[in-house]
């Protein structure tokens, strides 16, 4: 990916899974069959939950179907309005070592089967996340000066469009997990 693309997305809850896939399929989606993903989240140290994340970075590491990617996530206009770089890695413990000594800590890690789609410039994820539930995803990857909020409105303006009930979230998988989990002690 080049400097200067942002990957902006939406977030909903979703109560429905088998309505959201029949509207997907009635927009012409056809959704991939799920697969694992297991991600552990990393903060920077000096910033903690509570704590804004527009001007931190955030890394996150992924295990899925014997692949390992390493992700780095700087929100810049809110937390699901991000600059994004993403790459493949050899070993996944080498690499949690490699993170930890470039000055971020694990936070929660995060688990969750992901069905994914595209309609035009849209990826389109279904989620079933271990400890929360069902979530449709929506995101597109923009270079051009709009803002992170006129792009998440017009990814809004497409998921109310489906028909299907959904609860919109503005936060990423990493706090929502870390506030279940906090619920629960």
């Amino acid at each position: 990916m080049s400097d200067g693309v942002r990957e902006i997305e939406v977030k909903y809850r979703v109560s429905d899974t088998d309505a959201m896939i029949d509207a997907l399929r009635d927009r012409g989606v056809e959704l991939s069959a799920p697969v694992e993903q297991d991600d552990q989240a990393y903060a920077m140290r000096g910033w903690s939950y509570g704590q804004g994340k527009t001007g931190f970075a955030f890394a996150r590491l992924r295990s899925q179907g014997g692949r390992h990617l390493f992700c780095v996530k700087q929100p810049v206009d809110n937390e699901l309005a991000c600059m994004e770089h993403e790459t493949e890695v050899a070993e996944r413990e080498q690499m949690h070592a490699a993170i930890v000594a470039m000055g971020f800590y694990p936070t929660v890690r995060i688990v969750k089967d992901r069905r994914t789609g595209r309609l035009g410039s849209m990826s389109l994820c279904l989620d079933e996340v271990r400890g929360l539930g069902s979530f449709l995803e929506i995101e597109t990857m923009v270079s051009d000066t709009r803002s992170g909020a006129e792009v998440q409105h017009e990814l809004d303006s497409f998921a109310r469009s489906l028909g299907v009930e959904l609860m919109r979230s503005t936060e990423t998988y990493d706090s929502l997990v870390r506030a279940a989990q906090a619920a629960v002690v």
